[in-house]
């Protein structure tokens, strides 16, 4: 992996664990989940419409990666009803990168080094114990089913779209079509449950944060789809994961989380399992 692309997919990890915690303002998630998606498919039909089409064999790709990022919105928005920031965001991304990389081994989809399945194996040590307050500290666990399905959604997108956005021949005009179809199918499906009150008469500052989020989403996707493109998937996937050491800053600043000595100490086995995948 190039230092253009290791920079890139760190920029994109900030950017994720940042949009993630605008979703945590206010109050429903799926309500702020539906508003983000609806504002997705305005910046999606605006890039599809200055893009080529993407390439015939992206479109399976894109059918199977609609439904992984329907589940993970319906499934994250929910952990986030039930848990905070630095707990469901280590626990909903920190398995996905262990699932693509066995994933990615068996079928041999990439070649890895030693040292960079050491390395996920680090990061994965640290990201458990970042989530063990869950068990350990009397907070909620409700959340953990939402949290695992997120993860499993997690890992599912990540290999179609690893694979989808190197078959597509424009990455930008991939995730616009991404972004077109996964914000149509989850925000079509909530306000069918729901009814159309979920997203009917919201704050212009309401719809200003969805916006925002929406447009965060696509540039850090994008980002880390293009690296996809030029690094092994399963690398790409864990340096990404260094966004739960932004969430977690972002919840200590931003809304008060505890920064205990065993999140620092998580923090730096994250940092140790990333710099391990540069080796």
């Amino acid at each position: 992996m190039s230092l253009t692309v290791f920079l890139a997919v760190l920029a994109a990890a900030f950017l994720h664990a940042s949009w993630n915690a605008l979703l945590r303002l206010g109050g429903s998630k799926i309500q702020a989940m539906a508003m983000l998606s609806c504002t997705e498919i305005v910046i999606g039909l605006a890039i599809v419409a200055s893009r080529p089409l993407p390439a015939p064999g992206a479109w399976k790709w894109l059918a199977a990666t609609t439904v992984a990022q329907v589940a993970y919105k319906f499934f994250l928005a929910r952990a986030y009803e039930e848990g905070d920031l630095s707990r469901v965001y280590p626990l909903a991304r920190g398995t996905a990168p262990m699932l693509v990389a066995l994933v990615t081994a068996v079928f041999a989809l990439d070649h890895i080094a030693a040292t960079g399945y050491l390395g996920i194996a680090v990061l994965g040590c640290g990201i458990l114990f970042m989530a063990r307050g869950v068990f350990t500290d009397g907070e909620s666990r409700k959340m953990l089913p939402f949290a695992a399905g997120s993860a499993i959604a997690t890992a599912s997108y990540t290999l179609i779209d690893g694979i989808g956005g190197r078959v597509s021949g424009d990455v930008v005009a991939y995730v616009g079509w991404l972004l077109l179809f996964s914000g149509a199918g989850f925000a079509g499906g909530m306000v069918a449950l729901r009814g159309p009150g979920l997203i009917r008469g919201q704050s212009a500052r309401a719809w200003l944060t969805a916006g925002l989020a929406a447009t965060i989403s696509y540039i850090a996707y994008a980002v880390s789809i293009w690296a996809m493109t030029r690094a092994p998937i399963a690398l790409v996937a864990v340096l990404r994961e260094t966004s739960i050491l932004f969430a977690v800053l972002i919840g200590w600043l931003a809304f008060g989380e505890r920064m205990t000595r065993a999140k620092a100490l998580a923090a730096g086995l994250i940092v140790a399992g990333v710099v391990m995948t540069r080796i």
